[in-house]
Formats: structure tokens, C-alpha cells, sequence
């Protein structure tokens, strides 16, 4: 639980770490990735026999997660610079929503009236928090309807990514298999920063950190630990977890950055965060 425990920590400081760089978006993406896939390449390297095991079908589903993890970045990285962090990391967490959807769409998987329920809670409640900007509320952000909306697409992103590479984690071992995908990733990430003409280098040392910071203390400690602790910890337990992002994320949006959330905010988050945990913990019993 140690673990677990240090993972959330970290991944809540990767909103933050977004939010106070001054690089565009799609730069932030990038480097985050990029310094992800160096620190997993020499685990890989160790384990570099199975990737001759991997099929054509196996690569196809790899770049297809890749492409998608690059549009939950992308997309959840851009939504930070319009929307306030606690609804953005509170919609992206909708994750476990659109993979139930999915699951029963694409791979016939059987859906609770448990998991159902979640998901309308869950869509209410994004509603909910949405609705201080369509109703002349306090709101945090320049753009708070486009924020939102990028956050979850991020979250279908991220959800598409989690199915496509679902069937070929039980067949590659975790640091070459996130390996792969980093570096699929990575490469769509800069296809679309050349295509829109945005510079890669040139930033200040300061910048420089940020990135790396973004794939250390989410990216390493985070989110590689969570996947260490599915060994050890039931997965429901671990879904849950994952909720203590968004809360940890807002609080220190509001120690450091005196980011206020408003009150549909507030409550519509703590609205999405219980359909998530309903949906999570339906979809793992």
C-alpha cells in the first residue's frame, strides 16, 4: 500500500507541473514522453528478446495505443491551459467509464447494472461541473466549456489506449511493452508539433526541468508504481485509489497556485469521482 500511496501522490503533482510551464502544450507532451521512453529503455533492453515474439497483429494494436496515448496527452495537456486543474484532472479520471463503454462495444465484455449505474452517475456529474460556466458561475480558466471538453477527450483516449493494448500486455512483459508504446507515442506526439510549426528546443533551463519533472514524479514514480502495485493490491482497490488524484492535484492548486475551485466545480467533481468509484469497483467484481 506504500506504493500505492506514493503513486498518488505523484501523479497529483502532474497537473501542476503542466499548469506553471510556459512551453506550449504540445512541447510539454513531447518531453514528457520522450524522457519517459529513456527512463524505461534500459529496463527493456534487458527483456529486448521478446520483442522479437511480437506478431504483426501484436504491432498494429501497439501503434494503435501508442497514436491514442498521444491524444490523451495532447488533449489533456491543452484542456489544463483553459479549464481550472481540479476539473480537468476530475473529468480526465472519467477513464474507467469509457472503458467499460468500450469493453462492451468492441470486445462483448458484460455490463453491470452496477457499472451502468457509475457511468450515468458519473456523466451527471460532469454535467454538473460544467454547468458554473454555462450558467454564469465562478469559473477557473480562460475557456472553462473548451477545458472540459479536452479533458474528456482525453479521457476516451486514454480509455481507447488501455483497450488496445489490453490483449498485448498479456503477452509482453511491462517495460517493453510501455517502451514501445512511449516511443509510438512520442513519434505521433512530434509529427503534429512539426505540423503545426512548433519549436522543440529553445526553452529555458527552467522549462527543461519541468519536462523532466513531468516524467519523473508522475510519470516514473506514478504511474509505473501503480502498475507495480496491480501485483500486490486488488485492482479495485487501485481503481479507487486513482480518485485521490484529482483531490490532490486541487489542493495544491490551491496552496500553490491560490487556484479557487467554484462551487459547481466542487460539487460536480465529488459527484464524478463517486460514479467513477462505483464504476471501478463494479468492473472488478
Amino acid at each position: 500500500m506504500a506504493g500505492l500511496v506514493v503513486a498518488v501522490v505523484a501523479v497529483s503533482t502532474s497537473a501542476i507541473l503542466v499548469d506553471v510551464s510556459d512551453a506550449p502544450s504540445i512541447v510539454k507532451a513531447v518531453w514528457r514522453v520522450v524522457f519517459m521512453a529513456a527512463l524505461v529503455a534500459p529496463f527493456a533492453v534487458r527483456e529486448r528478446d521478446q520483442f522479437e515474439s511480437i506478431s504483426g497483429t501484436d504491432w498494429g494494436l501497439v501503434t494503435v495505443s501508442g497514436v491514442l496515448l498521444a491524444g490523451h496527452f495532447a488533449a489533456w495537456f491543452a484542456s489544463i491551459d483553459y479549464t481550472s486543474i481540479a476539473a480537468s484532472t476530475t473529468l480526465v479520471q472519467t477513464q474507467p467509464a469509457f472503458v467499460a463503454v468500450g469493453a462492451w462495444l468492441l470486445l462483448d465484455e458484460r455490463v453491470t447494472v452496477r457499472v451502468a449505474g457509475g457511468i450515468v452517475v458519473a456523466i451527471a456529474g460532469s454535467v454538473l461541473l460544467s454547468a458554473g460556466g454555462l450558467l454564469g458561475g465562478a469559473t477557473v480558466g480562460s475557456n472553462p466549456s473548451l477545458g472540459n471538453g479536452l479533458a474528456v477527450l482525453g479521457a476516451a483516449s486514454a480509455a481507447g489506449y488501455v483497450l488496445a493494448g489490453r490483449s498485448v500486455r498479456q503477452r509482453l512483459s511491462l517495460a517493453p511493452y510501455v517502451f514501445v508504446v512511449y516511443s509510438v507515442c512520442a513519434a505521433t506526439l512530434v509529427a503534429v508539433a512539426v505540423w503545426q510549426g512548433t519549436s522543440l528546443v529553445g526553452y529555458a533551463p527552467r522549462e527543461w526541468l519541468l519536462f523532466l519533472g513531468m516524467a519523473i514524479g508522475p510519470g516514473l514514480f506514478g504511474h509505473t508504481l501503480i502498475n507495480w502495485s496491480l501485483k500486490y493490491v486488488e485492482s479495485s482497490v487501485v481503481s479507487v485509489s486513482l480518485l485521490g488524484e484529482p483531490v490532490g492535484s486541487a489542493l495544491l492548486a490551491l496552496v500553490l497556485l491560490a487556484e479557487v475551485p467554484g462551487p459547481f466545480t466542487v460539487l460536480g467533481g465529488a459527484v464524478v469521482l463517486f460514479g467513477i468509484a462505483i464504476t471501478a469497483t463494479g468492473r472488478a467484481t
